[in-house]
Order: structure tokens, then sequence, then C-alpha cells
């Protein structure tokens, strides 16, 4: 199993899938296209069902029960784009036999991974591990997550002796720009419920994530000679420095953990006649979580007092905590406990600091926890994966098949 995510997860890595949020087009780059296209070429010479890609390339396809009894229809749900944060890598650098000690990425730049920073490596020792070129991302968020369902496909087709119902796979483009889901068809992929494969470390199990919601401050200025600015000159800059200033300091990304939500300056370009801020709101407390848009609003109000109307802000939900819709079907997620314990998974129930495909699909009628697929440091050049973790998220697949 190991050797088959390697070359799966290996060839994966091959597509430049980044995603990119300042694109007009849905998928927003071309390579997710032709990404999605191979996935589909894999999943029909496998023999799934019903292979498809849509005109908004999601690719799904179904495994046929081989049972008669009657059995709810599960899905498992991974993206296929990669944040752009950092270009995705092409070749994975592999570790085997990790011996515990600091890794050096790229030694003209000195980036290591280090024991220090990284203590949770101590983890790993003796196991295989998928690190990055340190110039890059490495893309196991989330071609980890299709790796491991497509081999808990297979494996589940070659050994017809472990009875299932209908099985469900779906991958998704601009997961990381946070439009993963936008026009997925939920009623055409006719689940009962689904996981998403695109959690962390091994057993991490997620069933409540952020409320989310993005702010973009614009601030209008007035560009006046320096040498004849007095009492003329209004610095747009300045203003938008003033703005980030009255936000709470200690409600940061770098000061807070668990449940605590934050505000996290994401992009920031400026002159003096124009400037912009770009923010994200994040809060697991729905009424925390409107205080604090509140909050950006009231700013800007005070400051549209002391410098008339020239601030406006732009402020988009995108995404609620799915906690409220799987509560109620609480069921899935004892499943998923459930299949991990038969794995010898020690389940970490944790929430998510962000949000999943899952978290949209809860609040379109799909319930949607969200699995473990084995990686860390996502989205920087520190990411990895052990090959070990990945073999216990299919392990993990395939007993929720069996349950």
């Amino acid at each position: 199993m190991k050797e088959k995510l390697l070359q799966r997860f290996s060839k994966y890595l091959s597509f430049a899938t980044t995603s990119d949020e300042e694109s007009q087009t849905y998928p927003s780059t071309k390579g997710q296209l032709v990404f999605g296209n191979f996935l589909v070429e894999e999943l029909a010479k496998l023999g799934l069902s019903e292979v498809n890609k849509d005109q908004y390339g999601y690719v799904t396809a179904l495994l046929p029960a081989n049972t008669t009894e009657k059995q709810p229809v599960i899905g498992f749900i991974a993206h296929f784009d990669t944040a752009p944060d950092m270009p995705g890598i092409t070749t994975p650098r592999i570790i085997e036999n990790y011996n515990g000690d600091d890794i050096v990425l790229d030694a003209e730049t000195n980036t290591v991974l280090s024991t220090v920073d990284f203590p949770e490596l101590s983890l790993y020792k003796g196991q295989t591990l998928l690190t990055t070129d340190g110039k890059t991302l490495l893309g196991a968020d989330d071609k980890a997550g299709i790796a491991e369902i497509i081999c808990a496909m297979e494996y589940l087709m070659q050994h017809p002796e472990i009875k299932h119902g209908n099985i469900k796979v779906g991958f998704t483009p601009d997961e990381e720009i946070g439009k993963g889901v936008v026009y997925f068809d939920v009623k055409k992929f006719g689940c009962d419920y689904a996981y998403t494969m695109d959690g962390g470390a091994v057993g991490e199990l997620e069933f409540e994530n952020f409320n989310a919601a993005s702010a973009v401050i614009k601030f209008q200025g007035r560009n006046i000679h320096p040498g004849y600015a007095k009492n003329k000159m209004v610095n747009s800059q300045l203003m938008a420095m003033e703005f980030n200033a009255l936000l709470p300091e200690n409600e940061k990304p770098q000061f807070t953990q668990d449940f605590e939500g934050f505000f996290l300056l994401t992009k920031m370009e400026g002159s003096v006649e124009n400037s912009t801020l770009h923010y994200i709101i994040r809060d697991h407390d729905r009424e925390k979580f409107e205080n604090k848009k509140q909050l950006v609003v009231t700013i800007v109000d005070f400051l549209n007092k002391k410098y008339p109307d020239r601030v406006t802000c732009e402020i988009k939900d995108q995404y609620y905590n799915m906690k409220e819709k799987v509560e109620p079907v609480f069921y899935v997620v004892e499943r998923v406990l459930q299949a991990m314990k038969e794995a010898d998974v020690k389940p970490i129930v944790v929430p998510i600091r962000g949000g999943t495909d899952g978290a949209n699909l809860s609040f379109k009628g799909l319930p949607c926890p969200n699995i473990f697929a084995g990686g860390h440091n996502f989205h920087g050049k520190y990411e990895y994966v052990s090959l070990e973790s990945m073999e216990k998220a299919v392990e993990v697949i395939v007993n929720i098949a069996k349950i």
C-alpha cells in the first residue's frame, strides 16, 4: 500500500494546480482542469462507475455496492488545488527510515525542518517522510487525500469479501481560495453523508470549524506635492495603519489557539493616494464572529468621521461552523471514531482552525466531517507528510466502508 501511495502521490504532485484568488474563471487555473482530466482517466481505468467531470471541473465517480443489504450512500471528498501562498513542488524529497534529526530542505538558504521548531517530527522516527525542497510547498493538502481515497477504492475493489454500500468519491477545485463547492451539486452527488480527507496529523477528526468572512478596506487619500502639503495632503497609507492599530492586538493568529478567533491581515497595497487592506475574520462562536465583523464596521465609521468619507469596507461571509449541521446526525462522527479504533488510531477530536469544503457542504445539506490526511505545516516550505500516516488514512476509509 505504501508503494502505491507513493507512486500516486508523487504523480499527482507533478501537476501544477495552484489556485488563483484573483482569477475570474472557474476553476481559477487551467492546471486544475488538466489534473481533473487525469483523475477521470485513472478512475475509469480502475473500473469505477459513473466517472464524470462536469463543466466546473468537479470529478466524481461511484464504487457500486457489493451487498443487497440496504446501506447509506457515503462519500469521500478531497480537493486538487494547492494553496496560492507558494508554488507547488514537482518531485518530493523522500526520506526513508527517518532518523529523528533536523532535515535540511535547502542548504543554500539554510531552510531547515527543525526538531526544535517542529517537535512533532519525533513522532515519525523510523517512518518514510515526504518533504519539500525548501523553495515550494508540498501539496499534501490535499493531494494526499486524493491518493488515499483512490487507493482505498482500489483496495475495496480488490477485496470483494469486504461488503459495503454505494460509495461516491468527489474531487474539487479551488478549495484553498474558499470556492471549492460553490457549484457542487449535492443532489446529483447523491450521498446521505460524506467525509473530506483534508485534515492534518494521524487521528485528527474535525466536525466544527471557524465561521469565516473576508474584509476589504479601501482608503482614499489626497496626494499633494510634499513641499506644499501642509493642511492639504491626506496620506491613505497612514489611515490604513491607523485602522489596523485599532483592531485588538491580542486577536491575531499568532496570539490565539483552540476556539479563539482572530483578524488576519493577508495583503496590503498602497500609496499616498490609495491604499487597500485585505483581512480574514474567524471565530468558532457565531455571536463573537458577528461582533468581530461589527467591530470592523465601527472602526470604519470612526475613521470616516475623522477623515470624512474616505474609507469604504466590503465584508463577505465565506463559510460557517459545520457543528450545527453535524450534531443532529452525530452518528456520522461516531462511525469514524469506531473506524479509527479498528485501525488502532487514537482519535484526536479538535476544532478546525480554518475551513474545509465540508463546512459549506454541510450547509448545502450534506453533513461532512473532516478526517486526517496525514500532513503537517500546510501552505509553506516546511510542509511534510508521512507515508505511514497516509496508509492509516486508507485503512480508516476502508473501515468506514465496512461499518
